[in-house]
């Protein structure tokens, strides 16, 4: 393979970790070259903040060239080749040159091989298909790699719909990477690709289309690519029922409006368009509980404006602050309401804790039941719409009041 070009060494070549790894690769007669996320992010000027290297040792070399030379290594992915070898708490993962030799659209069998070009012939864009070593010497096996990175343009290798064929969670990465590196419009070939494959995103796991989704809502040009998505026809088989591009745009728009870090679950909320649509979307996706527990939340909380301080109060502490900002931001992302108030309330007010529980009501005498539960809940009330300004002793008095004048449901 000969080199494309030589570039400035950088200080992240010399990582200390990476060193380690390449000088006991060549020390056992192997190459080991830095690919990836490494040499597109250093192409496109960003940080380079984990190290991925390919190497024409085979899997169980690696092992045994880092066990004698005292360095721990993980066979964190043999039967694809990769190593991960750990040098002072820094993980540095090794993979060795492959070729497919059978792909279903969600695995792949592998052979490997010490042919630079083969290995980057089954990888995913152009720009992700480089390799470098530590001295600057710059290989594109593609031909295209330097340029598409330069120009920011994500386009797979050799035909679209043979690299989706093989991994069909390149669909959304296709999407991804253009929301987080692209610029100017999508790839025709790649788009089209994308569109005519879409359905068969129904065989993926509902883990690795959220965690690439997760990733996809945060990044820079989100807007414009989830729009791009639902016109391609992707995006409504992201799960079984209509999806909102519409108002999660909006959604996006009004975060970076207010200075507000994207967050991907509340994107995500915007993006379903059932009110009562979570349950499936965290099935179909499967969502931890906490994930599952605060999507049903910002669909479900009320989202009319508070009139006043007091209410605003009033409703962070019954929904909680998560809740009540995520429900607002949808409402104003869909009517434009000013929710600057909302949320400094949701950011600055601690939620107080009620100081009664069911032995304040067993106390006067009343037996365990239902009945205990429905007087707390009626002080609960009260001390709510008296801004919380009652105390404990207070709060006792209103239950007395209350148990006193038999005002107890049953």
């Amino acid at each position: 393979m000969k080199p494309a070009e030589t570039i400035a060494v950088a200080a992240w070549m010399r990582h200390p970790a990476a060193t380690a790894v390449l000088s006991v690769l060549a020390q056992g007669g192997h190459r080991g070259r830095f690919v990836g996320g490494a040499v597109r992010n250093h192409l496109l000027g960003l940080p380079v903040t984990d190290f991925d290297i390919a190497t024409d040792a085979k899997p169980e070399r690696t092992l045994d060239l880092c066990a004698a030379a005292g360095l721990k290594a993980i066979p964190t992915g043999i039967e694809h080749g990769t190593v991960t070898v750990v040098v002072d708490r820094e993980p540095v993962e090794v993979t060795t040159l492959r070729r497919d030799v059978e792909t279903d659209g969600r695995r792949a069998v592998v052979a490997f091989t010490d042919d630079w070009a083969e290995d980057a012939a089954r990888r995913d864009f152009t720009l992700n298909a480089l390799y470098l070593d530590a001295d600057g010497t710059l290989y594109d096996p593609t031909g295209a790699g330097i340029a598409d990175a330069r120009a920011r343009r994500i386009r797979f290798v050799g035909e679209p719909e043979t690299r989706i064929r093989e991994d069909v969670l390149r669909i959304l990465r296709f999407f991804r990477f253009h929301a987080a590196y692209g610029r100017d419009g999508l790839d025709t070939a790649g788009l089209a690709a994308c569109s005519a494959l879409a359905p068969s995103m129904a065989r993926l796991s509902g883990e690795r289309i959220w965690k690439e989704l997760s990733r996809l809502l945060v990044a820079e040009r989100a807007a414009e690519v989830l729009v791009a998505m639902t016109e391609a026809g992707v995006a409504r088989h992201l799960w079984d029922g209509p999806v909102d591009a519409g108002r999660a745009v909006a959604l996006t728009n009004l975060e970076r409006a207010l200075g507000l870090a994207g967050d991907p679950l509340r994107r995500l909320a915007a993006l379903v368009a059932e009110p009562d649509g979570a349950e499936t979307v965290a099935a179909r996706l499967k969502l931890s509980n906490a994930e599952a527990k605060r999507l049903a939340a910002a669909l479900a909380t009320p989202p009319d404006a508070p009139a006043d301080a007091r209410a605003r109060r009033a409703a962070v502490y019954r929904v909680g602050a998560e809740a009540f900002t995520d429900a607002r931001l949808l409402r104003a992302a869909e009517t434009g309401e000013d929710v600057a108030d909302d949320l400094d309330t949701a950011r600055t007010w601690t939620r107080p804790v009620f100081p009664l529980g069911g032995g304040d009501v067993t106390a006067l005498g009343i037996p365990p039941g239902p009945i205990v539960g429905d007087l707390l809940r009626r002080v609960e009330a009260w001390w709510i719409m008296g801004d919380f300004a009652a105390d404990a002793e207070a709060c006792r008095s209103e239950l007395r009041r209350l148990a006193s004048e038999g005002g107890m449901r049953t």
